[in-house]
């Protein structure tokens, strides 16, 4: 077993097959903008397998679940609410 953890989920948020996206997008501290660009990223995609929603909504899924008991309480709003304004640009109010 090696002795130094590799972090697979980082490596699949900075060269996800699925979408390109922009240089340090989750720590950016503006809802719409995180969904805007997640929105961009994934209707740019020719690689994607799914819908350009469903993408972006799975890697920001994706990035909230790994980083789990760590994300602190006020980065959770902020992706929570990104989940929300992502909804709103595709026309997919719950």
């Amino acid at each position: 077993m090696p002795t130094r953890k590799h972090r697979w989920s980082a490596q699949v948020t900075r060269g996800s097959d699925a979408l390109d996206l922009e240089s340090e997008i989750f720590k950016q501290d503006d809802p719409r903008r995180i969904a805007r660009s997640l929105k961009r990223s994934a209707e740019r995609s020719r690689r994607r397998k799914a819908s350009p929603y469903r993408s972006a909504m799975s890697m920001l899924t994706f990035y909230i679940n790994r980083a789990g008991s760590n994300l602190p309480a006020g980065r959770r709003h902020v992706l929570e609410s990104a989940k929300h304004s992502l909804r709103r640009l595709f026309h997919r109010e719950a």
